[in-house]
């Protein structure tokens, strides 16, 4: 080989591939609209208290430290409930039962039914029939209900709780996905692939599932805020987390027995409204963000 064939041969070494200033640019501007900025500092804050809470908490969450149904003042800043326990510091602790829950709920009902309704919706027929009608029996009855059903068939818990909700949530995303499937499928690349003679699982990972996430992430980012009110709804019911564990939904249970000491319930209350608005905010900012026809107008 000639000098002039070396050259050449390394002219065309593969280089190393440059950060891409678009794809950074675009995530700023993604992170500076109100909506996306709003929630993710306000879910910022709270995985703050989840990871820290025990180093800095005022008081132990189960132990009796004041007089029983204290209003809130300078020492206990939501005041104390009926057995003298700061209401504050279990409103803080309640954060580690209710947001991880509600993630782990997210995130198994996304993986099982992004599987399944991939499945139905790529390959069709009788996997798509079986998968469908198991998911139209499954949504035949209202979320709380179904839940309320299959946590009081297994018994109150958090563990039972999350199963419970994990059954209500995976048809949501099996029909989204399939839905998406089925509409990416039948776009020209898909056919250029199969033409050249790609496997129908490399078409399925490389093709057609990167074109079908993004309505699923927006309503995973949405269904966040709802899976933390159906978490605290089964504890209001009795069939979530029990008594003396300091979740939001059991406390405003206890509040709910002592109407004229407020705090007790609305402390819980005001904790889940700043999450609930923190996950519909940063679902509908990702929503606009990702529309690309909303976009183009």
């Amino acid at each position: 080989m000639t000098v002039a064939d070396e050259s050449s041969v390394d002219d065309f070494q593969p280089q190393p591939a440059e950060p891409d200033p678009g794809r950074k640019r675009s995530w700023r501007k993604l992170v500076r609209r109100p909506q996306i900025a709003f929630g993710l500092i306000v879910c910022f804050i709270w995985l703050v208290v989840i990871l820290t809470v025990h180093w800095w908490a005022p008081y132990d969450p189960y132990e009796s430290v004041g007089d029983r149904l204290q209003p809130p003042n300078g020492d206990f800043w939501f005041g104390t409930d009926a057995l003298g326990r700061d209401v504050f510091t279990r409103v803080l602790y309640g954060a580690r039962q209710s947001l991880p829950i509600a993630v782990a709920v997210i995130a198994s009902a996304v993986l099982i039914g992004s599987v399944l309704g991939a499945a139905a919706g790529f390959l069709g027929g009788w996997v798509d029939r079986v998968v469908m009608r198991l998911a139209d029996v499954t949504m035949a009855f209202p979320a709380i209900l179904l839940a309320m059903a299959v946590a009081a068939a297994l018994g109150p818990g958090l563990k039972n709780g999350f199963i419970a909700m994990v059954i209500v949530w995976w048809p949501i995303y099996a029909r989204l996905l399939r839905a998406q499937v089925i509409a990416v499928k039948q776009r020209e690349h898909i056919e250029s692939a199969v033409s050249i003679g790609a496997t129908q699982g490399r078409i399925l990972r490389k093709h057609v599932l990167p074109l079908s996430f993004t309505g699923v992430l927006v309503n995973a980012t949405m269904d966040l805020g709802q899976v933390v009110l159906l978490t605290a709804s089964l504890s209001f019911l009795g069939l979530g987390a029990l008594p003396p564990a300091p979740e939001w939904g059991a406390m405003i249970t206890e509040g709910a027995k002592y109407f004229y000491q407020w705090w007790i319930a609305v402390a819980p209350g005001v904790a889940m409204v700043t999450v609930v608005l923190a996950f519909n905010f940063l679902g509908d900012g990702l929503r606009d963000a990702l529309d690309v026809k909303a976009a183009t107008r």
